[in-house]
């Protein structure tokens, strides 16, 4: 990820086809090359975006990308309805539905001898080539296309070993005599020995199968990269009831222009951004800060769309639409983000451009070498067919996907969903990490903390008559003083005559007592004196909300309501430090509050962020990764989604946001970030091994084969080995547990 900013997308492609992060290089180098087109194409969100089209529309882009073998289109309409596959998706699940079966019958045939009735060859064979041919068929197509480019990656190694290995047991089973009833393979370590009868169509099944698992997993996180944007689109307002000539006339969204009066119901979104021309009320403004305690506005106060009515009507007027609005921008930062993503290209296919070239060459070289030497061609072809089969990548294939799923499958134990290798491979360079304060290190719900009683005065009098006049309050704090009431003193009495006061309190009759909830202000506009004691403790402003409770022409106690920490969250700030990570805390709310959490946590002042809105928030990630530092985020609101999509690694609270869900490479619902970072951690190191251990075995296997000290069979039974060893090293991370 790069910490510098980057230029706003101005339009974008679906782009298909794609099978590894090779594929986006070659599409991205292709589109540069056009004069004013800048454009970057992310395998990871399969899209390509371009911050320049150098005057050329949409449909001459579409067909450089479809004459590179790729297919491209516009990104279709939002309907509104999720998108759980792409047609690409679907196609894979198809062919790996299929392909799975059939290459499990294959390899146990192959290798439990007891299997091995009369005619298994004939059977394997069958079996095997609808999956070397029409399972591998994305595979291959993928291979012609890079060698058309003159690039070789992993599909390139993929290919030429599925068809090295079902190309040789189709002439061994014709020609070769391995087609014989009753046939057994020999057994012997020198191509001297060798025949016709061995075959490798479990290499070509088995190859294929897992290849095909470990893309069905990257295609379906490819679709979960676009949730983030899908669930910004889907919060916006459709309709709004604007006023033309006196009256309300319902008019979708769209058609609201600047300047136009809209009305807004309690309980309904606000359409678009605005001021604030008549009412008061309270507005749920966490798709800005991220924070539960709602926000008090009258006329002349500005509003943002999508954020909530909660009780009084409200007359707006309309200052930004469409493109322009707070949740248009939060929307392209997060397209903007993942745009930007680094695009590290795999490992495997960086060492696949060197490799492939070397293994074909190596296969050439050793048959040509051993026809010179007088050696008969069966031997000589044997020779180089084992050179190609144990280069076959089975261990390559197996060495991301299942370290993947035994790493998904212990984090889901652990309550935490991790979404695809470019989230692991992220976690090794994490340095710092940046927390959310509301839903993240707190509960995100408001509880009432302390009952302040004035002298003469009876707590649980002063919350019982707070909790009955409040339970009847549609607003966040009244209700959370209704919840703290009820738990505490059930069942409160009834309240008659209630009257909600639009951003400043309530009012009601309970036991006959008028009872008033509320700030200082109205409680002053009423008349009621308010002690020193109670009139501190509501203008404190620590983080706090004090609400005041009066009868009786005086104000007779203080309920302080906060959102409460998580108990487990300064233990979790402290594991992070633990690990040489650096804590943050990021957040939309005021600072006293965000340093009274960043206190209880264990987080250091000069690490607190606040009153960030979602662009401020981006600023901040950008500005720690400028600095040197890759951060993981971890957050849990829509106004998250941008620096989620941001950071190195982001981490969503599962009980979150879709929006923030969307954009995040990792989503915890149970565990906690230092988990999450831990288990990343350890499945790169699962990958990085397996990796290492799989080119390292073919550096010691093809010169073997080549000099003749492997027949083809045992080549293709080293070759099973070392993918035994890469399934078995993953496996360790079934046992992973956080410290």
């Amino acid at each position: 990820m790069s910490g510098t900013e980057t230029a706003p997308v101005a339009a974008e492609l679906v782009v298909g086809g794609m099978t590894c992060s090779s594929c986006a290089a070659r599409i991205e180098r292709r589109l540069n090359r056009l004069d004013g087109v800048a454009a970057t194409v992310n395998y990871a969100t399969g899209r390509a975006y371009f911050a320049s089209l150098g005057g050329r529309d949409p449909g001459e882009l579409i067909g450089v990308i479809e004459s590179a073998g790729y297919t491209a289109g516009l990104p279709p309409a939002d309907n509104g309805e999720e998108q759980n596959d792409t047609p690409e998706t679907r196609d894979l699940k198809i062919r790996l539905a299929v392909c799975a079966p059939l290459a499990v019958v294959v390899i146990v045939l192959a290798m439990v001898p007891a299997a091995q009735f009369p005619g298994w060859q004939w059977l394997s064979m069958v079996l095997t080539l609808p999956v070397a041919t029409w399972g591998a068929w994305p595979l291959h197509r993928a291979a012609w296309h890079g060698l058309g480019q003159g690039a070789a990656t992993m599909d390139t190694l993929v290919s030429l070993g599925v068809v090295a290995s079902s190309g040789w047991s189709v002439y061994a089973l014709l020609f070769g005599g391995a087609g014989m009833t009753g046939m057994r393979m020999s057994f012997a370590f020198t191509f001297g020995a060798a025949s016709g009868h061995t075959l490798y169509l479990e290499a070509a099944a088995g190859v294929t199968a897992t290849v095909l698992a470990g893309r069905f997993l990257e295609s379906r996180a490819k679709v979960r990269s676009s949730d983030a944007l899908r669930s910004l689109a889907l919060l916006g307002a459709k309709s709004v009831a604007v006023l033309r000539d006196g009256s309300e006339q319902r008019i979708a969204v769209d058609d609201l222009a600047a300047g136009d009066l809209f009305v807004v119901r309690p309980g309904e979104k606000i359409a678009t951004d605005g001021v604030i021309a008549e009412g008061s009320s309270a507005v749920d403004a966490s798709l800005v800060t991220g924070e539960a305690m709602p926000r008090e506005v009258g006329p002349g106060d500005e509003v943002t769309g999508a954020t909530v009515n909660m009780s009084g009507r409200l007359v707006v007027r309309a200052t930004r639409v469409g493109a322009d609005t707070l949740l248009a921008q939060i929307t392209r930062l997060v397209g903007d983000a993942q745009a930007s993503k680094a695009r590290a290209q795999k490992l495997a296919d960086r060492i696949a451009a060197v490799f492939v070239p070397c293994v074909i060459a190596a296969a050439v070289a050793c048959l040509g070498f051993w026809l010179g030497t007088g050696l008969g061609a069966a031997p000589a072809w044997s020779a180089a067919v084992a050179v190609l089969v144990v280069a076959c990548p089975c261990a390559l294939g197996l060495a991301t996907p299942t370290a993947l799923l035994a790493a998904v499958g212990r984090g889901a134990e652990l309550g935490i969903l991790v979404r695809g290798a470019h989230a692991l491979e992220a976690a090794q360079r994490i340095r710092g990490v940046v927390l959310d304060k509301t839903g993240t290190l707190t509960t995100g719900v408001m509880t009432v903390q302390q009952v302040i009683a004035a002298d003469g005065t009876d707590e649980k009098q002063a919350l019982r008559l707070a909790g009955a006049v409040e339970d009847a309050s549609e607003h966040p704090i009244g209700q959370a003083i209704a919840r703290f009431a009820a738990s505490e003193l059930s069942p409160v009495p009834d309240v008659t005559g209630f009257q909600a006061l639009p951003g400043a309190g309530v009012r009601g009759v309970v036991e006959g007592r008028e009872v008033t909830v509320g700030g200082l202000r109205l409680l002053g506009e009423l008349g009621l004196t308010v002690p020193g004691t109670l009139h501190d403790a509501a203008a404190a402003g620590n983080g706090q909300t004090a609400v005041l409770v009066g009868w009786d022409g005086a104000a007779r106690a203080a309920l302080v309501v906060a959102d409460q920490i998580r108990p487990g969250s300064a233990a979790a700030v402290a594991r992070i430090r633990r690990l040489g990570l650096r804590p943050f805390l990021l957040t939309g709310d005021h600072p006293a509050s965000a340093h009274a959490v960043a206190a209880q946590a264990g987080i250091d002042p000069g690490d607190v962020f606040a009153q960030a809105r979602p662009q401020e928030k981006v600023a901040v990630i950008r500005r720690l990764q400028a600095g040197g530092m890759p951060v993981a985020f971890a957050g849990d609101g829509v106004n998250d989604a941008a620096a989620l999509a941001q950071a190195d690694l982001g981490m969503a609270i599962g009980t979150g946001a879709d929006a923030a869900i969307g954009a995040a490479d990792l989503t915890l619902t149970g565990g906690d970030a230092a988990g999450a970072i831990q288990l990343a951690r350890a499945t790169g190191a699962v990958i990085r091994q397996n990796l290492a251990w799989a080119f390292g075995y073919n550096l010691l296997a093809i010169p073997a084969a080549a000099l003749g000290y492997l027949n083809p069979l045992f080549a293709g039974i080293a070759m099973s080995a070392s993918s035994l060893i890469v399934v078995g090293n993953s496996l360790r991370l079934r046992g992973f547990h956080a410290r």
